[in-house]
């Protein structure tokens, strides 16, 4: 005798979404799980025609079997996935939580909104700054997981001990990815040059901001490595932009949703290059979720619409700009001579205070991405059993 499947809907699994997920080797390359069909390859008026539970799975657990109509196709599905994935009652997964980020609803996330991150003010992280030695990072798989988790769910990790060397940081960036060369080359040198293109190349105090917002896509990791911190001042800090965003919706609505849907032109131009791109301060996924700020007043373009538009934004634009200056967001730090910063781009935004330019300061950075680092971790928790 037949009996339902698991789920928390009355009518179960849609059955086109239940179909699309069949596991068979017909449906999918038993070398790769890559799918064989096409959604229009499915029959037009599909049903489930019969289902039967407590049938082994592929994986050895309990699953169940479903025998489609109108083509007599069979599938097995595994019991402790259906629990986890099979959609429930008003759209939300049935086996997966939002992990506490706003507007989740429910859903899982994809490791890269609010929904997926420990959200944080520099007192969170009082004696619990995510940091490792090199030499651990590079020997051990499970600091490297450490190390890599940290950035995933903090939006950084400090690694100290690298070597005091040229070029460095493009190490540091290819044990976990691929560097992404820009204009800038594959590294670029932060330290006082005679004719700067770049605040960033004088001694001048920067306020917290994210970098290249002027680039679509943009670089989601930055990396900086310090050589030379002789010079008076020349502090770093971070700023979680996800936490601030959070803040602001919190406290003023409006504000967070004329920074939503607000698109700001960002533009860089020198001998060599002029890159645009048009963006919103705040990113959201379709469910409101924040995933991407974007924040650079040195870069901010002209900013177009009718007045009343306009008006709103700067008014919006100036509280978010309040609220990064707070002194509790700010969590600040001396990087010293062999300590890499690793940092999420499109969450944290990052600071320095003056410093002399008669003194000595020189870091190398470089740029990455997310995916490349998200794709190692993944690995790295195959590997360990930690998945």
């Amino acid at each position: 005798m037949s009996t339902p499947m698991p789920t928390t809907a009355v009518t179960g699994p849609p059955a086109l979404w239940l179909r699309d997920n069949c596991p068979c080797g017909a449906c999918r390359d038993p070398r790769n799980g890559q799918k064989l069909f096409q959604i229009t390859d499915l029959p037009a008026h599909l049903s489930v025609g019969e289902a039967r539970g407590s049938v082994p799975a592929a994986g050895g657990g309990p699953g169940w079997e479903v025998v489609w109509e109108p083509d007599g196709h069979r599938s097995v599905y595994d019991a402790a996935w259906l629990a986890a994935h099979a959609p429930g009652p008003g759209g939300g997964a049935t086996g997966r939580g939002d992990g506490g980020g706003g507007g989740g609803r429910g859903l899982p996330g994809d490791g890269r909104t609010e929904a997926d991150k420990e959200l944080w003010s520099a007192a969170d992280l009082r004696g619990r700054v995510p940091e490792a030695a090199w030499e651990a990072y590079e020997a051990d798989p499970r600091v490297r997981e450490e190390v890599l988790e940290s950035v995933a769910r903090l939006g950084f990790a400090l690694l100290r001990g690298v070597p005091v060397r040229d070029r460095a940081v493009l190490d540091v960036a290819r044990t976990f990815g691929f560097v992404r060369e820009t204009n800038y080359g594959e590294l670029f040198e932060v330290r006082v040059e005679t004719d700067p293109t770049n605040l960033a190349f004088t001694g001048a105090g920067i306020a917290p901001h994210t970098d290249n917002p002027y680039r679509d896509p943009v670089p989601t990791l930055q990396l900086l490595h310090c050589l030379v911190n002789g010079a008076p001042g020349g502090d770093s800090g971070l700023v979680d932009g996800f936490h601030a965003a959070a803040l602001l919706r919190a406290e003023d609505p409006h504000a967070f949703a004329v920074l939503a849907r607000t698109p700001v032109e960002f533009v860089f131009a020198d001998a060599r290059a002029e890159l645009r791109a048009e963006r919103p301060l705040i990113d959201v996924d379709p469910l409101g979720r924040v995933r991407e700020i974007r924040f650079n007043n040195r870069s901010t373009g002209t900013v177009h619409g009718p007045a009343d538009e306009v008006e709103a934004f700067y008014t919006a634009y100036r509280t978010f700009g309040e609220l990064l200056l707070r002194p509790a967001l700010r969590l600040d730090f001396r990087l010293a001579p062999g300590d890499c910063v690793v940092f999420d781009n499109t969450r944290l935004l990052h600071a320095r205070t003056a410093f002399a330019e008669s003194g000595e300061r020189h870091l190398q950075g470089t740029y990455a991405d997310l995916d490349g680092l998200l794709s190692t971790l993944a690995v790295l928790r195959r590997a360990g059993g930690t998945a």
